[in-house]
Parts: C-alpha cells; structure tokens; sequence
C-alpha cells in the first residue's frame, strides 16, 4: 500500500523489461488465492465438521450436518463468507493501489508511462480483469457448491437477504476505498513522486467509482446471486399467500377472523422487514405483497352475495346483507393495517411503497362496489319519496292563524323515518365510518337536489302551501342529517337548500335580482320555480312536452347541463307567445317578461 515502495519496484522490473509478465503473474496470483479462499469458504466437508465435535464416521460417509446441528453449520457459513468478503476487499484493494501507481508512474527516461506499455497489446486494465475474474469464479463456484450440497443451497435461499447484505457491504466498503486511495496519493509518497503525480492529468477513476455503459462491475458482482434471489422471492411469496388459502377454505362463508388477519399482516410486515436491506429486494417483496393484497380481494369477492336480497331495504338485515357488511369490514381491516405497515417501514423506496398503494386502491374499490347495490336501492327509494309530494295539495290559502296546520308534509316525515332506518338497521353495522360516510354524504346531496327540483315544480302553490313547503325545507335538514357528519359538510347541496327557501315568498321581481341566483342556485331551476305564478296557460316544460313529472326528472337527469335545460324552458316559453298570439290575446302574464330576462341573462351567463 506504499506508493513509493510499488513505484521503485515497478520501474526496476521495467528496467529489466518483465513488467508486463510480472504484472500478469501477480494479478493471476491474487486471483488463485480468490479461487481458493472462495473454495474453502464453502466446503461442506471443513463447515460440517466445524459445526461437529462427535468422532468421524467411517469412510464413504456424506458430508451432511447432523439434524440439530443446522444452526451450528450456518452460524459456521456465515462466518467463513464474512472473511470471505474480507479477503475479496483486500485483493482488491491491493490490485486498485497498483493500477494507480501504474497510471501515475512514468520511466524518467523515456517518459512513458507504465500502464500504456501494458495496454498496449490490447490488455484491459489489470482492475477489470482482475474483477471479472473474481465475479465469474463466485459465480461458478457458488454454483456447483450448491448442486452439490442441499444444505448450502437452503442456507443461501432461506436467508438470502443475509447474504446479499455482505455483498452489499463489499461493494460499499470497495467504493470506500477507491475514494481513500485517491486522497492518499495526494498527500503521501516523496517530493519527487509527489510532484510527478501532479504534473499528471487526473487519471480515469477506477471501474468501482464509475457506471459503464457495457460493463456494470456491481451487476457483475451480484449476478452470483440471482438463482437464490428467484427461490427466495418464490419462497416469500408462499409464505404470504399460506395463511390466505388457509383462512379463505374452499367453500367457506365467512371472512377470516381477526386474529387471522392479524397473522396475515404479520407475515406481511416481517417479509417486508427482511427485505429492507437492499431497495431492489425491497421492490421486488413489495410486488409480493401487492399480489398477496389482490388475492385477498378475490377470495373477498367471491363472499359477497349479490342476490335481490343484497339490496333490499324494506325488513332487517339478510344474512346476505351480513355476510357483505362483514366482508367490507374485513377489508377495511386489511387496507388500514396494510397502510400502517408501509408508513411504519423506514427507508421503503417510493416505487415500492406506490406498487402496493396501487393494490390498496384496488381494495377500497372492491368495498366500494360491494356497497353500491346498497347504495342505490336506498337512493331509489329516497327519490321514490320525495315525488309523492306531488300527490300532496299545496294550493291552500293560508289558515286564520297564519301558521301551517301541521308541522311538515306527509311525505316529508316517510323521508325522516325511511333514512333514519336505513342508517340504523344497515349502515350502522360498517366498522369504516368515513367510508360510509363518503357514499351517504353523495347520497344526502343527491336527496336536496331531488328536493330542490321537485319543490321547484309544484304547481299550483297557494300561500298556505308556501307555508308549509318553507317548513318542509327546515325539516329536509334534519332528514339527511344521518347521512352525513355535519349537514354544512354538504356544501354546495347546503347552500342552495338555504338559499332557496326565502325566495318562496319574495315577488318575481325580488327573486330576479337576488344575488343566489346563477352564484348558487342554477337559473333553470329559479326559472322552473316561476312558472308557478304564472297562468295555466303558461304550460311548465314537462307540460308542453306532455311528459309525466318522473320522466322530466328523469330527462334531467339525463340532460346535466345548464344549457340543455334552459333550451327546453326557452321552448315553453316560445310556445306561450305562440298560443296568446293564436288566440290573438292583448298582453303577456305579468311574470312573463320577467323570465324572459332571466333567461337572457342566464344564456349570456353561459357564454
């Protein structure tokens, strides 16, 4: 490791013209002893009897450990590839030293420098060779010594992430040394090498410093070990996917219990935990994972019951319904142990932690279609409701006392004690409440515009009408206050609801200019509520159309777009001028006009 020394050596076998030989020779030498130590280190004969003090057996007796005597043996191996690695650093380390001096040194009379005479007959540099060399023999080495020997070949797969630290480890400490070795020969040596060196261009760093386009000397390291990296991943995989087969038996009803889930994320985490010596392993065991989470959503789904009597909501609970609350609620389990799992893991590669992120995703969709038949037999019936508040009568006039007669409207009370049920006899037995609440709050928002639309068409509406209708709207707020975890939580839904209340009593005129208009509330629904307080004559859009009220909800349903719906209320509106022309009448409705402005301004809006 003294550069002077290696320096003055060099050049006297240069004076005698054999550096090149010489060279070649010490290189082949490193690289014998690399074979042997790399022998030796996996001899089963040396490891068994180390890890046995009993007397030999007879000749011809296999070379085996005893049973019991497996830990010892592999307490034996690891120790002998410790020193392994050990021995590889140094023969390195003492093969970069004379690269560098070769590179630095040059003959004081012809000036040439030492490695280009033996580059010259097209030879690598002495590093590279060398190196290729070591891989290949570790390669084929560790190759035969695990056809030959089980034992070896269990120790290298079962605890492969164990050995692919030490390779690790090895590669670290060679970069390590290559970043040494260069500051070393700036500050050591004589004057006279001292300043030779620094006359000289900063040399090419050597192949452990450097990714090569062709050549990747850590690849080449590691491909040693590829075969047991695929066992061990096979292996990992069976572990993960034993206690799923296990819990989900052919034929089975039932999700896994909780301490079964608990013994299914243990698995998970400890082959996570293993992995986490080396980020590729990592990647790959996260892949592992992913599969294992996808299988656990399939042996899910085919639980679920998707007959009729998984969407009803007129008695109590089937064992269907049961059966599907209790499969969502094993998969909520699994999606937030998962995720603690991966957020408790230090140092996991984003790429890793995205693969099973993705296969999470994937379950929290599955919850969510196992909800949906659930989902939309309530929203059906909710909106089954609300239209028969066209079968009540809101043309009264106000009574003496100027106060409603009842507090809310019939139908208004079916819809309290229909979603109050609903969320008592099925949605309260879902352990995930946030979820939940996500698909009921969509529902609470589908609920006030169904609410808002229908309440928009009731014609006629006299003052005593008005008055209870104000009432329902108070009461709506405590119909779908169940469904969600604040009703202001509602946003926009919240807004409109409140805001369209006062405009039941406001004149025409008022309810034009009010600044909730087109900002909260959506013109064509003010407009459909002024056709309201207008004659008979002034046909509604549905009216004209001569479609039933549930079909035009339905058309609006279809029809999402502010500009579709204004169009249809525009043709009301022109099929109104057409018959007052007809029947050659003198002027227009009073409210006439007024629409006709909003819906200039609503148009203009939309432009």
């Amino acid at each position: 490791q003294n550069p002077t020394q290696v320096g003055t050596a060099l050049q006297v076998f240069h004076n005698l013209g054999t550096l090149k030989d010489t060279i070649a020779n010490v290189v082949e030498g490193y690289c014998t002893a690399l074979e042997e130590n790399i022998k030796n280190a996996l001899d089963i004969k040396v490891l068994t009897q180390s890890s046995q003090t009993v007397s030999r057996g007879g000749p011809g007796r296999a070379a085996m450990p005893t049973p019991g005597n497996t830990a010892a043996f592999r307490a034996a191996l690891w120790t002998n590839m410790e020193k392994l690695m050990d021995q590889i650093c140094a023969a390195c380390g003492q093969v970069q030293h004379l690269q560098k001096v070769l590179a630095k040194k040059r003959d004081p009379v012809s000036h040439v420098c030492f490695i280009e005479e033996i580059v010259k007959d097209g030879q690598f540099d002495i590093l590279y060779k060398f190196w290729t060399s070591v891989t290949q023999t570790l390669s084929s080495q560790f190759q035969s010594a695990t056809d030959s020997s089980m034992f070896l070949k269990q120790a290298f797969e079962g605890e492969y992430p164990k050995l692919l630290r030490l390779y690790n480890d090895l590669w670290k400490r060679l970069q390590q040394y290559s970043q040494n070795i260069q500051r070393n020969f700036n500050t050591s040596g004589t004057t006279d090498l001292f300043a030779e060196l620094q006359q000289m261009e900063e040399d090419a760093q050597d192949i452990f410093m450097q990714k090569n386009e062709d050549y990747d000397p850590e690849k080449a390291l590691k491909d040693s070990l590829q075969q047991y990296e695929a066992a061990y991943l096979s292996k990992s995989l069976s572990r993960l996917f034993d206690p799923i087969n296990l819990v989900f038996p052919p034929g089975g009803r039932n999700p896994p219990s909780s301490d079964e889930l608990d013994s299914i994320i243990k698995t998970i985490a400890s082959e996570l935990n293993v992995a986490a010596v080396d980020p590729d392993l990592s990647l790959a065991v996260a892949k592992n994972v992913a599969k294992t989470i996808q299988l656990y959503g399939v042996k899910s789904e085919q639980l679920l019951s998707t007959q009729g009597d998984a969407s009803q909501v007129i008695g109590p609970l089937t064992e269907g319904q049961r059966r599907n609350v209790a499969v969502v609620n094993s998969l909520y389990k699994l999606h937030q142990a998962v995720l603690k799992v991966i957020t408790s893991q230090s140092s996991f590669p984003a790429a890793a932690e995205q693969t099973v992120t993705t296969a999470l995703k994937a379950v929290h969709d599955l919850m969510g279609s196992a909800v949906q038949p659930l989902l939309n037999s309530v929203g059906d019936s909710v909106e089954a409701i609300i239209i028969t508040m066209h079968q009540e009568d809101f043309s009264g006039s106000l009574s003496s006392s100027g106060k409603p007669d009842v507090p809310c409207s019939l139908y208004m009370k079916e819809l309290q004690g229909f979603i109050a049920r609903v969320m008592s006899d099925y949605f309260r037995h879902f352990e995930c409440f946030d979820f939940v609440f996500d698909n009921t709050e969509a529902m609470a928002q589908r609920a006030i515009e169904l609410f808002l639309r229908h309440a928009s068409l009731i014609r006629p509406l006299g003052e005593g009408g008005k008055m209870r209708l104000a009432a329902d709207f108070a009461q709506m707020e405590l119909a779908v206050a169940p469904l969600c975890r604040r009703v202001s939580d509602l946003g926009k839904s919240y807004r409109q609801l409140r805001s369209f209340r006062p405009l039941l009593f406001q004149t025409s005129e008022h309810i034009a200019s009010s600044p909730a208009l087109g900002e909260v509330i959506p013109f064509s629904i003010i407009l459909q509520f002024l056709f309201t307080r207008a004659p008979p004559e002034l046909k509604s859009p549905f009216q004209r159309a001569e479609w039933s009220i549930a079909r035009y909800s339905q058309w609006l349903d279809d029809h999402p777009s502010e500009k579709d719906r204004l169009a249809l209320i525009r043709g009301a509106l022109e099929a109104y001028v057409q018959s007052v022309r007809t029947r050659e009448g003198k002027e227009f409705a009073p409210v006439y006009p007024i629409m006709v402005q909003l819906l200039q301004k609503a148009m203009s809006a939309l432009q």
